[in-house]
């Protein structure tokens, strides 16, 4: 009787811990020493009014209904099995490029201080095959051309862009299609339509000739008043009908070109002076060792890298020249980069020739066929042509005799080289024909003075009529 007595104790604290208000309590913090007193008619029990909110886990209810104390159980065992009944989900979400077949071809980056261009022209059509890196658009900015390259070989499946459109680096122009399905049956089927419209559109007018011919009897009466309005036209100016004109837009080069040019003429103090080179004896000099010249490097010896060579000991001699005004400062510059005007069919640019004080004359000369091709294909970098320190213009390429160039911002000066022509000089008394050129010297009057920029000039002169003071260095 005393052990009953004892354990009904038990079992009513136990029940009171447990279960409170109908809900179960942590069965982490039942004592260890009840484990063996509950039964399991006192199990039910417990369960009875836990029964909804149990009903999720039916495994954890059906081990406490076997018979397993509730206290009994580790807490770890309870909360893995509350786990294995909750399901974990995996999200993905997927992309139109997943699918492998289509592909984009967009804008490259066009350099640091390019931030957009405008798409020139389209050197494919749409349902042309292209290879990996084929170019496929070209992209016209203010001082290259970049093409658009194709990233993967397939079939070009339709534009995105249209020609003259402002792009910027990352603009999708045209999607790839690497298998090339469904590229024939997109483009084919539109043109019977239009060909079958116009077809119909032609049958129903067929039948309104007949009012044409009273039509004319109409114009005559109409021509009649426009007689007595020729009278006043006599006085006013003729002009050219609209028809004979065409209007095109200017390109993006050609835009930057005009804006530095103008910017320069806005800017500067612009004042040229001139003189006169006898070229004879650089001439001599090119004629005697041309052949020796391109047999060691490869390379044609021409009038420009000895002018190149000139101006190098000018810029030497007369600092100021290669200096320039920033703000309220004068920056001197320690290099010596030569810039070339190079005139191609869509514009002027200007290549740069690196250091051209340490390069000799086959050096220079290879640098500037390189600088010129480049050009004229239109692959030059911008790198190529940043930077320039003096400018030289060779318009005697041309067959200009003389001129007055014009400073390339922000340089302060530039150098124009012109034909050469035969003219009677006097030479030790006698008047002989001498091989003569034009040069001039356009300068920024508000850093360099009249002084300075004849003395360079004067220096120009002496070393392309005498080469052997770059030797001498006198």
């Amino acid at each position: 009787m005393m052990w009953a007595v004892l354990r009904r104790k038990a079992a009513s604290a136990g029940s009171s811990n447990l279960v409170s208000y109908g809900k179960m309590q942590s069965l982490g913090k039942a004592r260890p020493a009840l484990a063996g007193s509950m039964s399991q008619s006192y199990a039910d029990t417990i369960l009875t009014p836990e029964a909804p909110t149990l009903g999720r886990n039916p495994k954890l209810a059906r081990q406490i209904h076997q018979g397993v104390p509730v206290n009994s159980m580790p807490i770890r065992n309870v909360v893995s099995s509350l786990k294995s009944e909750f399901s974990t989900q995996m999200w993905s979400r997927s992309f139109s490029s997943d699918s492998g077949d289509l592909v984009d071809a967009v804008v490259p980056f066009m350099g640091e201080s390019i931030s957009d261009g405008t798409l020139a022209t389209f050197l494919k059509k749409p349902g042309d095959r292209v290879e990996v890196d084929e170019p496929i658009a070209q992209i016209e900015t203010d001082k290259v051309t970049i093409d658009v390259a194709s990233p993967e070989a397939g079939v070009i499946q339709e534009f995105v862009a249209k020609e003259g459109d402002t792009v910027e680096p990352g603009t999708k122009v045209a999607i790839i299609s690497k298998s090339g399905e469904g590229v024939t049956t997109h483009v084919a089927p539109s043109e019977p339509p239009t060909q079958d419209a116009a077809a119909k559109a032609e049958k129903p007018s067929s039948p309104p000739p007949p009012p044409p011919p009273p039509q004319p009897e109409t114009q005559p009466p109409k021509a009649a008043p426009k007689q007595p309005s020729s009278k006043p036209s006599a006085t006013e100016p003729q002009l050219p009908p609209k028809d004979r004109e065409r209007r095109v837009p200017m390109t993006r080069l050609r835009k930057r070109v005009a804006t530095r040019l103008k910017d320069s003429q806005n800017t500067f103090a612009l004042l040229t002076t001139f003189n006169e080179v006898d070229m004879t004896n650089l001439m001599k000099l090119r004629s005697e060792y041309k052949d020796a010249f391109l047999e060691k490097h490869g390379v044609k010896l021409g009038l420009m890298s000895g002018f190149v060579k000139a101006a190098v000991s000018g810029l030497q001699n007369q600092p100021i020249i290669n200096a320039v005004i920033d703000g309220d400062d004068i920056i001197y510059r320690d290099y010596i980069d030569i810039s070339i005007a190079v005139g191609t069919p869509k514009g002027l640019v200007v290549p740069v020739i690196r250091d051209a004080e340490k390069m000799n004359f086959a050096e220079i000369e290879k640098t500037i066929n390189t600088l010129a091709k480049k050009a004229n294909n239109g692959s030059l970098s911008i790198d190529e042509m940043a930077g320039g320190s003096f400018t030289i213009s060779n318009g005697g390429v041309y067959g200009s005799l003389l001129s007055t160039p014009i400073i390339n911002p922000p340089q302060s000066a530039i150098l124009g080289m012109h034909s050469i022509v035969n003219k009677p000089m006097v030479v030790g008394g006698e008047i002989k024909a001498r091989p003569m050129m034009y040069v001039a010297l356009t300068y920024d009057h508000r850093l360099i003075d009249g002084r300075e920029a004849v003395f360079f000039l004067r220096r120009i002169k002496d070393v392309v009529e005498d080469p052997r003071r770059l030797l001498l260095d006198i």
